[in-house]
């Protein structure tokens, strides 16, 4: 083996993994270098032509639904049947108030505050908030309460549609929801499930010019910094404030 050949193999794994893939093979590999070096079977210093992965926080353009995508996303939950009314209830706590699809799996019939008009949602850390709860996403979570499964004494708000009827365990079967969601809507988007539409919430609410540490309220953000993340989203504002290089008059 050369330099060459471990740095070809690398860059051509890299270009069709993802971050935290590329970062343990790159670390396995100096491992397993060092190792062949010490047995003898290649010679010394070759781990250190296993190229660093660069990656910078916050880098990427957050991935959400367009206006369009969301509204036949929503649309596709149409109906009277209890699984539809249940989809319309999920789809927009997600889509406007940000929910993670653990929040959404947790969320108990206490929660809901309907004489103040507001949800109680226990999110990351066991941190209690309240948030506002819209009139469209109230009505949803309305309509499907009262063709909610009475077989189970559950007191979460969602449960599955197939027999017998239980509250999902994690976040894991909210997203699954959503991703069925999609595939009948065809909105086809480069990430899947839930996220999708808690990153819609916050470019929607940037959109309409929410100031960025409301978002990150409604959200529940640590710092601003990762809030900061979605100002990326809206092109046309960025070019407005965008100012000339003056090599470019």
């Amino acid at each position: 083996m050369s330099p060459a050949d471990i740095r070809g193999y690398v860059m051509k794994r890299a270009s069709i993994c993802g971050r935290g893939t590329i970062e343990k093979m790159t670390t396995s590999l100096r491992a397993f270098l060092r190792y062949l070096a010490v047995q003898g079977h290649c010679r010394a210093g070759l781990d250190y032509a296993v190229p660093a992965y660069a990656h910078w926080q916050l880098a990427e353009m957050p991935r959400y639904l367009s206006g369009e995508q969301l509204s036949r996303l929503i649309a596709a939950c149409d109906g009277d049947a209890s699984a539809r009314r249940r989809d319309r209830a999920i789809v927009l706590l997600l889509a406007r108030l940000g929910l993670r699809a653990g929040d959404v799996a947790q969320l108990r019939l206490i929660d809901i505050e309907w004489q103040a008009g507001s949800l109680r949602v226990t999110g990351k850390s066991r941190h209690e908030v309240r948030l506002p709860l819209p009139q469209e996403v109230g009505d949803a979570i309305a309509a499907y309460l009262e063709y909610r499964p009475s077989c189970c004494r559950s007191d979460r708000v969602f449960l599955s549609t197939i027999a017998p009827s239980r509250p999902f365990l994690n976040g894991d079967g909210v997203s699954s929801v959503v991703r069925r969601i999609m595939k009948r809507a065809g909105v086809v988007t480069p990430i899947k499930g839930a996220h999708a539409l808690r990153h819609t919430a916050a470019t929607e609410m940037l959109r309409h010019w929410v100031p960025l540490d409301k978002i990150g309220l409604v959200v529940r953000h640590r710092g601003i910094d990762t809030t900061a993340h979605y100002a990326k989203a809206d092109v046309t504002l960025l070019k407005q404030v965008a100012q000339p290089w003056p090599e470019a008059l």
